[in-house]
């Protein structure tokens, strides 16, 4: 075998860069050689290829069959000449032939190139997809390479691969600097003819869940489990949180001594207010702490079962319990699956000022 030492280091290289393994790369350039023996032998694609990554060798022999009489000198070699390339060469057995690279013109050498170029780009996407699908649903610590100056699209770079931060997907009006890192909740992978593309995002109610997991050990090992949140992001997260063990405060495990572990997340979200909940299959004992930080009187669930509920606040907190543009009765409503109305402790159910929120499903 020939020594090819410069092409095995060129792929050797490819591996390093792009991180396409030698082995597939080596599997496109025998697809291309195939090729072109087909094109140049009329057809005849029965070629041995030989290719040692170890000791830099690569060869090639197109096979034909040995005959008395050459009809098709693509597929049929005669006896005479067959015996000039193996003394063992009889009529009927088969004779490899080797082939030069020169032997392969032009037409050879540019299907190679556009195979190999097709199979850089394969292995970058199957490269991405797999870098995508390993991230899927948890959060990635991503590069800023580039916010365009008129969209506010940020373009990112995690691992080898790329995406982009749609301004709508971060919060508030966070500046975002070249160069710097963010993190990213990988929300899911879609796959295009332009190959795969990670759908990330900073505002999804599931980038705070696993910033919690990450901040909170006992969210990670089990002890606490984050039963809903409610987002608005760049504003205000409700979380419900619970556990099975009494001796466990769940809500003062999130938001850690003096605030620590909360406050750590609501700096990585900018200053997002953050109502952290105890969890209840109470729905009366839910709702009234989904209404934090308001205090609430009384909770009456719907006596014919629809999910939906009247809370009672003193008269000096209805707008604490509505807030701000109806946020904070909006917010308990995604959170705990009720429809919620609110009323004052001094005023009467049906009158034209109750204010309602109706529960809406999260994205």
């Amino acid at each position: 075998m020939a020594s090819n030492k410069e092409l095995f280091e060129a792929l050797r290289l490819l591996e390093k860069e792009k991180g396409i393994p030698v082995d597939y790369m080596i599997a496109q350039i025998k697809k291309a050689i195939m090729s072109a023996c087909r094109n140049l032998y009329g057809g005849n694609e029965n070629v041995d290829i030989k290719m040692d990554d170890q000791k830099n060798a690569f060869s090639v022999k197109l096979k034909k069959e040995v005959v008395e009489e050459v009809e098709n000198p693509n597929f049929q070699i005669s006896l005479e000449d067959a015996k000039l390339i193996s003394k063992r060469a009889a009529v009927g057995k088969e004779v490899a032939i080797p082939l030069e690279p020169k032997q392969f013109g032009r037409i050879a050498v540019q299907t190679a190139r556009s195979v190999i170029r097709q199979g850089i780009r394969d292995g970058e996407k199957g490269q991405m997809l797999v870098e995508f699908n390993s991230k899927q649903q948890e959060i990635a610590t991503a590069t800023i390479e580039r916010v365009d100056p008129v969209t506010g699209n940020a373009t990112l770079k995690f691992g080898k691969a790329e995406c982009v931060l749609p301004k709508s997907e971060q919060i508030g009006n966070e500046h975002l600097v070249e160069g710097g890192t963010i993190k990213i909740y990988v929300a899911g992978v879609k796959e295009s003819e332009r190959g795969p593309r990670a759908i990330i995002s900073r505002t999804h109610p599931d980038f705070v869940k696993r910033l919690f997991e990450k901040e909170v050990p006992e969210i990670f090992d089990g002890i606490v489990e984050i039963k809903s949140i409610s987002r608005e992001a760049g504003s205000r997260t409700k979380m419900a949180v619970f556990s099975d063990d009494p001796e466990v405060d769940a809500v003062g495990a999130c938001i850690g001594t003096r605030g620590a572990r909360v406050n750590s997340i609501v700096d990585e979200l900018g200053g997002e207010k953050i109502d952290i909940v105890l969890y209840s299959e109470n729905p009366v004992e839910f709702v009234a702490a989904a209404l934090s930080p308001a205090n609430v009187v009384e909770v009456v669930v719907d006596p014919d079962g629809a999910k939906a509920c009247k809370a009672t606040v003193p008269d000096g907190q209805l707008s604490l319990a509505i807030g701000n543009k109806g946020q904070n009765v909006r917010l308990a409503a995604k959170l705990t699956g009720y429809k919620i109305d609110i009323r004052p402790e001094s005023g009467f159910w049906g009158e034209d000022e109750e204010t309602t929120e109706e529960n809406t499903d999260e994205e």
